[in-house]
């Protein structure tokens, strides 16, 4: 591995948000393919975050100054990504359902998703089940993730997969739901693709839903 790469794992893993707009351009300087920064580089930092935090070793807070130096390293590679045609794993729509308030967890899981190489639409919080149609109407995203933090707006989750059901749309995604109150059975009886417990296991989750894994 060139020092580079190791260098960008490293610093995202510690959540060195001010130093990653730097080590991208100078990994670009030396030519190195963008494609090669952001997956030799970049993801396996984000890959690492993911497992230490399943294992207990880090944190949230930790977590999510690793995500946003993966933002800040994102910002420089980003143009140069689009530039070379690199394709990316896929759309995914991210959005907190209608009556809940509660982004963190949505938000971090965007964050991670684009760092793992998807293109990442969110919607925000508190969203209607139409919106939620109107976006994979537009965006044909691959992935749909659906968050609820609370058990009282939980049940906009089915109501939502319904409406996208009914809609004709639901062959054409696949439909991943998370939040604290969330578990893979009420996943399953609301008729989604898959739950994720946290923000790592729902980037794998989203990553096997397309085929990455």
């Amino acid at each position: 591995m060139s020092r580079i790469y190791e260098r960008l794992s490293t610093a995202i893993l510690e959540g060195k948000i001010d130093r990653m707009p730097n080590l991208v351009q100078r990994a670009l300087d030396q030519g190195l393919p963008p494609k090669d920064i952001l997956d030799k580089g970049m993801v396996p930092g984000m890959d690492e975050v993911g497992a230490r935090f399943r294992r207990g070793d880090m944190f949230v807070p930790e977590v999510i100054r690793s995500a946003d130096a993966m933002q800040a390293g994102l910002g420089v590679l980003r143009p140069r990504l689009s530039e070379s045609g690199v394709e990316l794993l896929g759309k995914i729509v991210l959005g907190t359902v209608k009556g809940d308030l509660h982004d963190i967890g949505k938000n971090l899981v965007g964050m991670m998703c684009e760092g793992a190489g998807f293109e990442v639409i969110d919607l925000g919080f508190n969203i209607e089940p139409d919106a939620f149609i109107v976006a994979i109407k537009e965006h044909q995203p691959a992935v749909v993730g659906m968050s609820a933090l609370l058990t009282t707006t939980m049940r906009a989750m089915g109501y939502t997969i319904n409406a996208i059901r009914e809609a004709g749309l639901q062959d054409q995604v696949k439909i991943m739901v998370g939040g604290a109150p969330v578990d893979a059975e009420f996943a399953e009886r609301i008729g989604a693709d898959g739950y994720g417990s946290n923000a790592p296991a729902g980037v794998e989750l989203a990553k096997q839903l397309v085929g990455a894994v």
